[in-house]
């Protein structure tokens, strides 16, 4: 009997322990060393690389695969955050209704047929946002009419560790 609660009791000890554990810190992110100046916390996204990065500062960043603008599609600039939204319903624009007249004029969040994903986060003062995408084979390309799509388990990890108001910077 002593030995069934021995036994018992440490069951109960690591299963305390994984229930306590962090999370992994990443989903498909990369820490990388960096000598780029932005200040931790910046975005930057390298269209050209189809890359993501998240600056930590001291030389690092996390790096993101994501999907972006095809050919003519492709934007650069400077804005920041100014919405987060998990499971956004989704209205497409009048550029993608042109292109597939027969698409609703609204995809509710968590449909599988809703290409922002699990979670977007829109970019102040224009039409495009960095969101998840239910096509994961998407992402790594020039895909998109200029939104910047990343792996769900990617736009969870990112959008837990920014804020509305961070700097994101867009180059070709």
């Amino acid at each position: 009997m002593l030995g069934k609660r021995r036994f018992t009791a440490a069951i109960a000890a690591v299963l305390g322990f994984l229930a306590l554990a962090p999370l992994p810190a990443l989903a498909l992110g990369t820490v990388v060393e960096t000598r780029d100046g932005y200040a931790a916390g910046t975005i930057l996204i390298r269209t050209h690389e189809r890359r993501l990065y998240l600056f930590l500062g001291t030389g690092r960043a996390i790096r993101y695969p994501v999907g972006v603008g095809r050919p003519g599609m492709q934007w650069s600039g400077r804005t920041s955050i100014s919405g987060k939204y998990v499971h956004p319903a989704w209205s497409p624009p009048a550029s993608i209704k042109r292109e597939n007249p027969r698409l609703p004029n609204l995809i509710r969040g968590g449909s599988r047929h809703n290409p922002m994903g699990v979670a977007a986060m829109t970019l102040s003062g224009t039409q495009y946002a960095i969101h998840g995408t239910n096509q994961p084979r998407l992402i790594g390309g020039f895909v998109s009419h200029g939104c910047i799509r990343m792996y769900n388990a990617d736009i969870t990890d990112l959008y837990s560790r920014v804020s509305v108001g961070t700097t994101v910077v867009v180059t070709r």
